[in-house]
């Protein structure tokens, strides 16, 4: 039995690859600076986990992968390759995981982790029993990832360090193209031309799906549909057959008494008249009516039965955060989300707006990364009408050195009546205790640590 070494095991994309190679018969262990949730529920499943790098932790290892976070210069990485054990990136490995499945791939700036896992689910509810690799975990199944032993492999497509350039799909999904990570596409033009590759990844009988609604995901159909590829498009509204012949829509959108949304899917994929059928959501927000028209046109072009994946669809409870609500205390409803792009912060909270309208909403945003927010500093400025309170804390360094800009910048340029900036999280989390009140809805957007907000909040409420 092979064993292969993980260094940063604890991310949301190695702790996936590792959980898929465990089920799958390896013996597999890792290293991390810190234990991350992902990385506890791996341990709690046999898998060893070393905290701190160190050259002993490769030893005896057959093969190691390694996070993009991860340098050359890193201890492992060295004791690795002076050892002459092979070394790969994530995205040198993915299309070998892929390459005996029907490879399913879900891009774009927003909406992947959670489009990803819905289609996950509904292989899974229907019996297919797919591989799976999310960026999140899911709340139905309380995993990642998942060695399957059906012919379906669904994976969430990170564009991050053009890692899905490495992957084999044979049905692409894209959500949607805005710029985002400025550290490695400085320009949109850099970030359009990657997904162009990605595209270009498909084989001459592989479909690509887009939303028909966004700018940025439509100009990759013309570009598909010059190689012969099948093109599929879907929408809440608006003209489908202007951009594919095949196309899938929402109609009679309408919120229902879950928490989200109600719709008839209207569809001419695999039919030669259009076909209707009836969907019910329990996450919020229209951001997840696109979503799921996105599994249902999957789920028509590989030729499932749609009445079927849209009663999947209804049972889907979401990813961890991703509009997760972690609980309530004196009336006062606490929810974490990943939200780290304008555009994303403006979904959640018109999600959050619908499902409680007559609440008073506090959005407390973490921003994450300097370049991400000084590149798009005015719409950070102008995403957070929605919210009634707005908290903003120091920007989320992550892999990047700490600069000459704050956050508070941002806040300054907001119009946005009753906006703050308050720095540290300890900071944030005594005004809240000090200013929530009963019917108050707490949300915390971050992709860095202020989680930790939201469990410190609930247990001092």
């Amino acid at each position: 039995m092979k064993r292969i070494h993980f260094i940063g095991i604890g991310g949301s994309g190695l702790s996936a690859i590792a959980r898929l190679l465990k089920e799958s018969g390896y013996e597999v262990t890792g290293s991390d600076r810190a234990l991350s949730q992902f990385a506890v529920d791996l341990q709690n499943d046999g898998v060893a986990i070393y905290i701190g790098h160190h050259p002993r932790n490769v030893g005896g290892a057959d093969l190691v992968i390694r996070s993009s976070a991860v340098g050359d210069d890193n201890p492992e990485v060295v004791a690795a390759k002076h050892a002459g054990i092979p070394v790969y990136k994530r995205s040198d490995f993915l299309g070998q995981l892929m390459s005996e499945k029907t490879g399913i791939a879900v891009a774009g700036t927003h909406g992947k982790t959670t489009t990803t896992a819905m289609i996950a689910w509904v292989l899974y509810a229907m019996k297919r029993d797919p591989s799976f690799i999310v960026g999140g975990t899911l709340n139905n199944l309380k995993v990642n990832a998942h060695a399957g032993k059906g012919d379906l492999f669904v994976i969430e497509a990170d564009e991050y360090d053009r890692m899905f350039l490495g992957l084999k799909p044979q049905i692409e999904v894209v959500t949607n193209l805005e710029h985002d990570h400025p550290d490695i596409f400085p320009k949109f033009d850099d970030m359009y031309s990657a997904f162009q590759s990605f595209v270009d990844l498909l084989p001459p009988d592989g479909s690509l799906i887009v939303c028909a609604e966004d700018e940025g995901a439509v100009t990759l159909l013309s570009h598909a549909r010059r190689k012969g590829l099948n093109v599929v498009s879907y929408s809440l509204q608006g003209e489908m057959t202007i951009n594919s012949p095949q196309w899938m829509q929402a109609r009679a959108v309408k919120p229902n008494d879950r928490g989200g949304f109600d719709f008839f899917a209207m569809t001419n994929i695999g039919t030669s008249s259009a076909s209707s059928i009836q969907v019910s959501l329990q996450v919020p927000g229209e951001h997840n009516v696109r979503n799921a028209l996105a599994v249902l046109s999957v789920a028509a072009t590989i030729g499932l039965p749609l009445q079927e994946v849209a009663d999947a669809l209804g049972e889907f409870t979401g990813t961890g955060r991703r509009f997760e609500v972690r609980g309530e205390r004196n009336g006062v409803v606490v929810i974490d989300d990943y939200a780290h792009h304008p555009t994303e912060i403006r979904a959640t909270l018109a999600g959050a707006k619908a499902r409680y309208p007559n609440r008073r909403i506090w959005a407390v945003w973490q921003p994450h990364t300097y370049s991400r927010t000084q590149t798009l500093f005015f719409e950070f400025s102008r995403a957070f009408a929605d919210a009634s309170e707005v908290l903003v804390t120091e920007i989320y360094a992550s892999r990047e050195a700490p600069q000459g800009f704050s956050s508070a910048e941002v806040v300054s340029a907001m119009p946005h009546p009753s906006a703050r900036y308050l720095g540290s999280l300890d900071e944030t989390k005594k005004y809240l205790l000090n200013h929530t009140r009963s019917g108050d809805v707490v949300i915390v957007l971050s992709a860095g640590d202020a989680d930790r907000i939201s469990s410190e909040l609930l247990k001092e409420l």
